[in-house]
């Protein structure tokens, strides 16, 4: 039977076999793969689990408690006393797994069969146990996709049915598309035919929708050039232009518990760290999230997620990496975890609200007072926290709100068990080396800070461990002239390049009278206020982001490296900034060519004398990293070795 401590009411293993073809990895030995399923069953009245949006409108058992079950993967040493005792959970980026490829540089798939596929093998030497479960219900059933299997809500046996909007702007023209978000699972329209239904198309985020006929367009899909209804899928006669921001509102039925997936990961870490079994024992849990994920864990430790229903710590210490200032789609009627908010794309979902910062503000426009924090605070499950950031955060994911006042004046206070670390010149997952243009203005910046990520994800570890403070803080300031509104960011006037005049901006946003309260939206699309004001780093001369853990091919630059990479003319909104993307603006090579073209950076010849020179100053500027903590010295060779592919790449190109 389920005694009222057995969150985890099973783990059913399917595969247990040796990983990365058997291969030692230094202290903790050879490592296993373990995959199955994790059954579930939560009592829908008990405080931890009320702020699960309709959990009180699922089935239950014959104890009356919700049933649910998730995907489980765990990599671990076969020997867990080899292990170093932490769990390393990533919450799983829809549904796949890019911890091992992040950290280790590993190269090839996620089954983790082939020692290639183990990199340099980073985080097993260090004795991690890796730890991934489904929480996202909607993602394709497709390779190894990890997911959420939750009930659905009804009223009392009647189907849910509501309003739910999509929206979609295009490269190049297009015919038909999937109502689903970056290839998951849509909701399907009910009643396709219903007159109802809008289909709106406008030029800019807040322009004026115009609304197409309902004749041109069905909810279908193109086979063979005929259309087929597809409740999933909608078709537009003449087509979709580019660069316009296309967006329909329909309604849809029978929605899924979404939230369960915030109890799924809070419940399996819980497990593994308080009940003894025979897949993973722990003493201390560290959560780390990209991009989604890292959003997902701002979410989990706001709605107090971070206590399990016995009230006790879940994750001791968690890194939101690239999250920005987000929330995320992960606990409201309809919702869709993967919805996101971009620049120039995914407009309006509840992403980038308030609040933003660890600590209480209060919202002088609305009057609401909250905290990222203070439920946590108050449950006394305060984990030490790390949010680290590239460039292209504060361009595109409003990352300074995290740390300034609501208005936009001062800098806001950190906490003690939280530190904020930026990465200039970088983008929202590394560009490729040598650099190259897609679908934007501008080459994409290379900059390579995963290097900076493996000395941090260590220190972290550490500070969870036993205490160990972490490096300072590094992020762009007011108070220091190092954080500034985008207008006032002196930019050089380099030739051929548009500074952008747009930042991806939050806005007060009002989706209903019971939102906040219930998690049910009543406007689609929801009542646009004010909004926030959005910050940007200040540059430096040569462009380049002031403030922040600046790696040696940023301090000891050969181009200039942003946030920020406007849309390729050809796809449309030009003057728009490309998703995820910062640029790469090479240096003249002598004095003569910077000249001719009026470029005022200094050039390669000017700065440096001879590539020995320059790779001494990225030597010095590595050293530096590595002093501070914010770099391993056993990635020095890796980091120059870099640093001089890049030296050739620059003489020629």
């Amino acid at each position: 039977g389920i005694t009222a401590d057995a969150k985890v009411v099973r783990i059913e293993v399917t595969s247990r076999t040796d990983a990365f073809n058997g291969k030692e990895f230094g202290l903790a030995g050879a490592y296993e793969k373990i995959a199955g399923k994790v059954f579930f069953a939560v009592d829908p009245n008990d405080p931890h689990n009320k702020l699960i949006v309709d959990i009180d409108k699922a089935s239950r058992n014959a104890q009356g408690l919700v049933e649910f079950a998730a995907d489980l993967f765990v990599l671990r040493p076969k020997d867990l006393a080899r292990g170093n005792g932490a769990a390393l959970l990533e919450v799983s980026n829809r549904g796949g797994k890019a911890l091992v490829r992040y950290f280790n540089r590993g190269r090839g798939g996620n089954d983790f069969t082939t020692e290639a596929e183990a990199g340099d093998g980073f985080l097993l030497r260090h004795g991690f146990t890796l730890v991934w479960v489904g929480w996202q219900f909607d993602v394709p059933d497709e390779g190894r996709n990890l997911r959420l299997y939750a009930p659905v809500a009804t009223a009392n046996g009647q189907p849910i049915t509501g309003w739910v909007r999509s929206d979609f702007v295009f490269a190049a023209k297009t015919f038909d598309v999937s109502l689903g978000h970056r290839g998951q699972k849509a909701q399907a329209a009910s009643e396709p035919a219903s007159p109802e239904y809008k289909l709106t198309v406008r030029d800019a985020i807040l322009g004026e929708r115009k609304v197409l006929p309902r004749s041109d367009w069905q909810f279908g899909r193109l086979v063979d050039g005929k259309v087929v209804t597809d409740p999933t899928f909608i078709t537009l006669k003449g087509g979709f232009e580019p660069g316009r921001i296309y967006e329909v509102v329909y309604r849809t039925q029978n929605p899924t518990v979404v939230g369960l997936g915030l109890a799924a990961v809070r419940d399996v870490i819980a497990h593994f760290k308080y009940a003894p079994n025979d897949v993973v024992t722990v003493k201390r849990a560290l959560g780390f999230g990209i991009s989604q994920s890292g959003r997902f864990l701002r979410h989990f430790v706001y709605q107090g997620f971070n206590a399990d229903e016995q009230g006790r710590q879940v994750f001791d210490g968690l890194n939101a990496h690239v999250a920005g200032g987000g929330h995320g789609s992960f606990n409201h009627r309809f919702a869709e975890p993967s919805r996101d908010a971009s620049p120039f794309s995914t407009f309006f979902f509840p992403t980038d609200i308030f609040p933003f910062t660890d600590v209480a503000q209060t919202d002088a426009e609305t009057g609401d007072t909250d905290g990222l924090l203070t439920l946590a605070a108050k449950q006394n499950v305060l984990p030490k926290i790390f949010y680290t950031n590239s460039s292209y955060e504060y361009w595109g994911r409003a990352a300074a709100l995290i740390h300034t006042a609501i208005d936009g004046k001062a800098d806001a206070k950190l906490l003690d068990n939280v530190r904020i670390y930026y990465f200039p010149g970088g983008q929202h997952g590394t560009g490729p080396f040598p650099p190259v243009k897609n679908q934007t203005q501008q080459r994409n910046t290379p900059v390579d800070y995963s290097w900076g990520m493996r000395a941090l994800l260590l220190a972290l570890d550490a500070w969870t461990k036993n205490g160990t403070a972490p490096p300072p803080s590094q992020f762009p300031k007011l108070a220091d002239g190092s954080l500034a509104l985008p207008a006032n960011v002196s930019f050089p006037k380099i030739p051929g390049v548009k500074f952008p005049l747009t930042v991806h901006e939050a806005w007060r946003v009002d989706y209903g009278p019971e939102f906040k309260t219930k998690g049910l939206i009543a406007y689609e699309p929801p009542r646009i206020g004010k909004a926030f004001p959005v910050m940007v780093p200040q540059v430096d001369a040569d462009g380049i982001d002031l403030g922040g853990v600046r790696m040696p091919e940023v301090a000891v630059p050969l181009a200039t490296v942003t946030g920020w990479n406007p849309r390729d003319p050809q796809t449309g909104a030009p003057e728009q900034l490309v998703d995820f993307t910062g640029s790469y603006l090479p240096f003249a090579k002598t004095k003569a060519d910077r000249e001719r073209t009026g470029d005022p950076r200094l050039s390669l010849a000017e700065r440096y004398a001879s590539r020995e020179q320059y790779l001494g100053k990225i030597t010095e500027a590595a050293l530096a990293l590595v002093k501070g903590g914010y770099l391993l010295a056993e990635d020095l060779p890796a980091v120059i070795t870099r640093a001089a592919a890049h030296w050739d790449y620059a003489q020629k190109n």
